[in-house]
């Protein structure tokens, strides 16, 4: 029988896995070139928001104590600079294979948690603060993190959108 942190944990990595379950079909169903689209004028191109969530998801392989970050060189360029400002950026096949990576680690890691772990400390937060803020664990980094892919994947549908109403 499960106990009620199992549950948790379940229900939390299900939603974990069904959101990136869908970002990689909508992801997987736009071309390079649509990639290069901006979400609406103005704003963020599709493959910019393809790095900005590899490089949110590479971040919490430290925080969540998993490791070093894989592309840390990637960080300044999506996570700390607009859009259109760092002349070069990695192609769509780099940026899909990053993804990619990034996610089957992460995954591999939550696979090896147990219950407890999963509510352990992040490492952004010292223990004495854990003590006094117990709730800033792994499971609710995911829980942020599971909110913030869905977010922007809400802007990236919009360029799926546009592609089925010009047909």
């Amino acid at each position: 029988m499960e106990t009620q942190k199992q549950l948790l944990i379940k229900s939390v990595l299900d939603a974990w896995n069904s959101r990136l379950e869908a970002a990689n079909k909508i992801f997987n169903s736009l071309s390079d070139e649509d990639l290069q689209k901006e979400v609406s004028p103005g704003r963020n191109r599709a493959l910019y928001l393809l790095g900005h969530l590899a490089m949110v998801h590479d971040k919490m392989l430290p925080l969540l104590n998993f490791g070093p970050q894989v592309y840390p060189h990637l960080e300044d360029t999506f996570l700390n600079k607009p859009d259109k400002s760092v002349p070069e950026i990695p192609s769509a096949k780099e940026l899909r294979t990053i993804w990619e990576t990034i996610n089957s680690k992460l995954a591999t890691h939550f696979s090896k948690l147990s219950a407890d772990e999963w509510f352990q400390k992040h490492t952004s937060v010292s223990e004495e603060d854990f003590v006094k803020e117990p709730h800033r664990n792994r499971l609710t980094v995911l829980i942020g993190r599971t909110n913030h892919l869905q977010y922007h994947m809400g802007q990236v549908v919009l360029i799926k959108k546009s592609n089925t109403e010009v047909k």
